[in-house]
C-alpha cells in the first residue's frame, strides 16, 4: 500500500511541477511580448513624422530583431500604436504598446520663472540668476516691509533645485 502512496505523491508532484513551469514559460512570453512592444512603438514613434509607412517599417525591423512579428502598426500625428505577438514554447502573447511626445511639453528653460524680480547687473552682491531656479532661494521681505527680493540658496539645507514648472531638474 505505502508504494501506491509513493507512486500518486510523486505523479501529483510532477504534475504541479509541469504546471509551475507552464506558467513561468508564459510569463516569460509575455514579457518578451511586452519588450519588444515596447521597443517597436518608440522606434516607430522616432519615424512618426517621416510617414507612417517608415515608422511601421522601423517597428517591423525592431520586432524582428526582438524575435517577435508586428500584427498592427497605425500611427496618428507623432503617437505610434504597436501591437506585437512573440512566439515562445507554445505560448504566442500579443501585446500592444503605444509611444509619442510626453503628454505636455516643458517650457522654454530660458524663460524667467514667474514672479521673480529680475537681477540687478549693477548690483555684484545679488548674485542671483532668475532664470535659473537653482541659484535663487525663498523670497525675503525688504526693509521695512519694502519690495521683496530674491537671494541665492545657500548650503545642502536649501532643498531640491525645482524647474520653473515646480518639478525636479538635475544638476551636473
Amino acid at each position: 500500500m505505502a508504494t501506491v502512496w509513493v507512486a500518486v505523491t510523486t505523479a501529483t508532484l510532477c504534475a504541479v511541477f509541469t504546471m509551475v513551469l507552464a506558467l513561468g514559460q508564459a510569463v516569460s512570453a509575455r514579457h518578451r511580448a511586452g519588450g519588444a512592444a515596447d521597443l517597436a512603438a518608440l522606434a516607430a514613434a522616432d519615424r512618426a513624422l517621416r510617414g507612417a509607412e517608415a515608422a511601421c517599417a522601423a517597428a517591423g525591423e525592431v520586432a524582428e530583431a526582438q524575435g517577435a512579428e508586428i500584427v498592427r502598426c497605425g500611427v496618428t500625428g507623432e503617437i505610434a500604436d504597436v501591437t506585437v505577438r512573440a512566439r515562445f514554447g507554445p505560448y504566442a502573447p500579443e501585446v500592444r504598446s503605444r509611444a509619442g511626445p510626453p503628454e505636455g511639453s516643458l517650457p522654454p528653460t530660458d524663460l524667467p520663472p514667474s514672479g521673480l524680480p529680475p537681477a540687478d547687473p549693477a548690483d555684484p552682491a545679488d548674485p542671483a540668476d532668475p532664470a535659473d531656479p537653482a541659484t535663487t532661494g525663498p523670497a525675503t521681505t525688504g526693509p521695512a516691509g519694502g519690495p521683496a527680493t530674491t537671494r541665492p540658496a545657500a548650503g545642502p539645507a536649501a532643498g531640491p533645485a525645482t524647474a520653473p514648472t515646480g518639478g525636479p531638474v538635475a544638476l551636473s
